[in-house]
């Protein structure tokens, strides 16, 4: 985990990939939970029998977008920010979901700063690539840029 204090030193790092955060497994009960607060109650997503007949791997497979939202915990493990008093999830420039991810998988995620704009004398908005990738896959799984607000 990289330690950061303050807007001043996160501008330095522009251009820095930030680092790699730890695997987490993905669960069959993370993915029926994502489903019920979401409404996606996709077969694919949540009936193992007829993953293993019908889909490639013969697994169920992890929503988009519970793959996309791990770049938040992935975030938080990868970058200890001292010195600011809260951080807020301000969009996304680009998205692409590259290749699935099944139940039972591992996945990560490594983190790139793109950019860092002063937007006010105490804050800055960063744009960060991150790249999730699942354990031995060839593609990675997701490609996002997002960008946050950081205030001292």
């Amino acid at each position: 985990m990289r330690t950061v204090h303050g807007l001043h030193a996160l501008e330095q790092l522009v251009g820095t990939e930030l680092g790699t955060s730890g695997w987490v497994l993905i669960t069959q009960e993370m993915v029926s939970g994502f489903s019920d607060v979401t409404g996606d109650h996709q077969w694919i997503h949540l009936d193992a029998e007829r993953a293993a007949r019908e889909l490639p791997g013969g697994r169920p497979i992890v929503q988009g977008f519970l793959t996309l939202s791990l770049v938040v915990r992935f975030r938080n493990e990868i970058l200890d920010l001292r010195g600011v008093t809260r951080t807020i999830n301000y969009g996304l420039n680009r998205v692409r979901f590259i290749s699935p991810v099944a139940v039972g998988e591992r996945v990560r995620g490594t983190e790139t700063l793109v950019a860092a704009e002063r937007v006010a004398p105490d804050a800055l908005r960063l744009t960060s690539a991150c790249v999730v990738t699942a354990e031995g896959a060839e593609k990675p799984a997701c490609v996002a840029e997002f960008v946050t607000l950081v205030y001292e």
